[in-house]
């Protein structure tokens, strides 16, 4: 396995070659799907989600990755999850990494340019700069959640697209949440009139579809515990509860109620959002962290020696026609056996489909489809079994009747690759985008929707 951290930078003239080479690829649509064409960039890696997207290898992207970053923990962190990929017993990754470290690096990277695609996962108050600097640049951007945490931001992002598209470059977040199984089947039986009808409108107070997931700052990724960088509870840093992982549910609702339709600004209505704090002790920020004592830019937030960090948020919204409820709340640490967990339902006039991945799931999730038309159990059931085995065509799903109006999707193990295999999964659409030139016609509207959405909420929770 190949392994190497290289200090490197302009005085030294080492990546003369490869950088002449990755000007050619630089090109607008010179993707071909070739090996080695991509090369990566990994701009400030400051969140454990940029490893993510290395945990398996691609014949498209060569590699070795330059990485460019200030000093401190966070690139070593990166670094060593990287260096265990590559040390791995089970399918070990071979990354070669080349490193610059220096107050300048984002200069540094524009004006060396060894690679063609930017992945950006880390401090979130400077990345819609990031951002807009990259494409600006002529560099394709594969970007973590959130592309924004600030309201004052989102025209600079808007711009960003518009950059993006003059300089015939992509700029794509990181939806793994469209991957995961429970959500893809939601989404698919919910667009066959049979078995769910059409959705309902809903109210405020009844919202048509909702989703609801709780996440843990202590957590384990790739079988070691996390390390959490201090700034990620920091929300001028991170981004309040409102911006962040509610990202992920509102495209989630965006992709499910309307499939492939662009969701313009003026679509959404923005009724109610609230958002709170979750109260951490010393012992467990150091735990989390490995830092015994907080930083003095969190002092803000400390209340009777306790850190509240406001990373829980509730918004309840109109799409078009259909109401809507996302609500994100965190806690320390997961019940034993347990985890980051999600709960989704839409309401047909036929059927709702219901996500659930409490303590009766064993901590997994799954979709139950629970008949509320008044139509007969039996023949329901018979639709249902056909369309799961002819609509939805994914080998080994059963339909396991619960009573005589609730049934559950059998979904087999080789469908749940879990969280961080999504990384790879999303990465894989991205290199197909590449070759194609450009994205879908849907979403890029959508992104700038999605993130006009949390922005909103955030301007209104803070009235």
């Amino acid at each position: 396995m190949i392994y190497m951290v290289a200090i490197f930078s302009l005085t030294i003239s080492c990546n003369r070659e490869s950088k002449e080479r990755n000007e050619m690829k630089n090109s607008v649509n010179q993707f071909k799907g070739d090996n080695g064409e991509v090369v990566l960039m990994i701009l400030d890696p400051g969140h454990f989600h940029a490893s993510l997207v290395q945990k398996v290898m691609y014949p498209q992207i060569d590699p070795t990755v330059y990485v460019f970053g200030p000093e401190g923990p966070d690139v070593q962190d990166y670094l060593n999850r990287i260096e265990r990929y590559n040390n791995r017993d089970n399918e070990p990754t071979e990354w070669y990494e080349k490193v610059f470290i220096g107050p300048d690096y984002f200069n540094q990277m524009i004006l060396q340019k060894p690679g063609n695609v930017v992945i950006l996962s880390g401090n979130n108050s400077i990345k819609t700069d990031y951002i807009l600097n990259s494409v600006k640049a002529g560099l394709n951007v594969l970007a973590d959640k959130p592309m924004i945490i600030f309201p004052e931001d989102f025209l600079k992002l808007e711009q960003a697209f518009e950059v993006a598209e003059e300089k015939g470059v992509l700029l794509y977040d990181i939806m793994t949440e469209r991957h995961e199984i429970t959500s893809i089947l939601q989404r698919k039986l919910s667009g066959i009139p049979e078995i769910f009808g059409q959705i309902n409108h809903g109210s405020p107070e009844n919202p048509a579809i909702t989703k609801e997931s709780v996440h843990h700052f202590f957590k384990y990724v790739s079988g070691k515990p996390l390390k959490r960088p201090p700034w990620f509870f920091d929300t001028g840093q991170q981004g309040d509860g409102l911006v962040d992982v509610t990202t992920h549910l509102v495209d989630l609702i965006q992709w499910e109620c309307y499939p492939e339709e662009i969701i313009k600004k003026d679509d959404i209505e923005i009724n109610k959002s609230t958002h709170w704090s979750t109260s951490l002790t010393a012992g467990e920020f150091q735990e989390v962290t490995g830092i015994g004592e907080f930083p003095g830019y969190l002092e803000k937030d400390i209340d009777e020696g306790n850190l509240l960090v406001d990373a829980n948020g509730e918004i309840i919204y109109r799409i078009r026609d259909i109401w809507a409820k996302v609500k994100v709340e965190w806690n320390f640490k997961a019940p034993e056996g347990g985890g980051d967990t999600h709960y989704s339902i839409m309401k047909g006039t036929l059927a709702n489909l219901i996500i659930q991945q409490g303590e009766k799931e064993n901590y997994r999730p799954e979709l139950y489809i629970e008949l509320i038309g008044d139509v007969d159990s039996g023949e329901f059931e018979k639709k249902l079994k056909e369309a799961v085995k002819h609509d939805i065509a994914k080998e080994g799903l059963q339909v396991v009747k619960e009573d005589d109006k609730r049934w559950r999707i059998e979904i087999p193990d080789k469908y749940r690759v879990g969280h961080e295999a999504h990384f790879g999964q999303v990465t894989g659409k991205f290199l197909e985008y590449l070759v194609d030139g450009k994205l879908p016609a849907w979403e890029v509207p959508n992104m700038i929707t999605k993130y006009y959405t949390t922005t909103e909420a955030l301007k209104m929770a803070k009235k």
